[in-house]
């Protein structure tokens, strides 16, 4: 499975945006898609995960309440929508998949074995 990530930009803190990430082939519904963003000097981490069957989403605590990763199976498409944008979201966020993540692992980085490119996100305050 091959990721593209897209939906990046320049905001201003408050704004919303919503980045997509168009998935080749036709991912299972065990299939596991997730966000993570990696900030300039910065370790990449954990944003947002769920599977395929859009029935396990979880969330770090810093975006819960304002992101939301959903799904659209038709289109083999997972979004990210931000809302309440703030300058500490700026980072490249990138997008991940793997065929067979256990549920405890959806927010490890290393439980993931395809990437997208990345698309930078940048808030300005």
């Amino acid at each position: 499975v091959q990721l593209q990530a897209s939906g990046g930009g320049l905001v201003q803190a408050g704004d919303s945006l919503r980045l997509s990430c168009v998935l080749s082939g036709r991912p299972s519904g065990r299939f596991a898609v997730a966000w993570f963003r990696q900030a300039p000097g910065k370790d990449r981490e954990f944003v947002a995960a769920n599977r395929f069957s859009g029935n396990y989403a979880t969330y770090a605590e810093s975006v819960k309440g304002r992101f939301t990763i959903s799904i659209d199976n038709a289109k083999n498409t997972v979004f990210l929508q931000m809302n309440s944008l703030r300058p500490e979201d700026t980072a490249v966020y990138y997008c991940a998949g793997s065929p067979s993540v256990i549920l405890s692992n959806l927010r490890s980085r290393t439980a993931y074995s395809a990437w997208g490119q990345g698309t930078q996100v940048t808030v300005s305050s």
